[in-house]
């Protein structure tokens, strides 16, 4: 990872479904998240995605650019234009600044998603990926024998 690399784009479809269930996993009740009618009567076209929804699909961005072994350290969004049934959020992502560390790299990086009326979340998320190698960060390549090594008792043929 470096300054200025920019990240593959995601298309996240939004749907009814995502919209109500993201509400419900985050016990988010407001009836403009799940109830058509009641959003119109307070002043919305439809039903909208709340923030902490947009927080796990942004969160979910970077942790699918950076693997499993990523940590997310801080996020923050500010939400825009909101996401409605029927449109499409793209997620774009560019690191601004990587600091090295011994046992990890850290990684600012600027995310923006945008729908069809506008940006929907603007923001910075840090992330940590820990260095290759480091067994006490969970890499496996640090903790399996590899063929050939003496150590581990398995032959460089591969038979036990």
């Amino acid at each position: 990872m470096r300054a200025g690399e920019k990240l593959p784009p995601l298309e996240i479809p939004i749907t009814r479904t995502l919209i109500v269930a993201g509400a419900i996993a985050s016990r988010d009740y407001q009836d403009v998240h799940h109830d058509a009618e009641l959003a119109r009567q307070k002043g919305s076209p439809d039903i909208f995605m709340n923030i902490l929804t947009t927080n796990g699909l942004v969160g979910r961005y970077i942790t699918d650019h950076f693997g499993p072994t990523a940590v997310l350290r801080k996020v923050a969004i500010r939400l825009g234009a909101p996401n409605y049934p029927g449109d499409t959020m793209v997620l774009t992502g560019t690191v601004e600044e990587v600091a090295e560390e011994p046992d990890a790299a850290t990684a600012t990086v600027r995310v923006v998603g945008a729908n069809g009326i506008g940006r929907h979340v603007t923001g910075t998320v840090t992330v940590s990926v820990p260095s290759v190698g480091d067994p006490s960060l969970g890499d496996p390549a640090a903790t399996e024998p590899s063929l050939g090594d003496p150590s581990s008792g398995i032959p460089a043929g591969g038979d036990r």
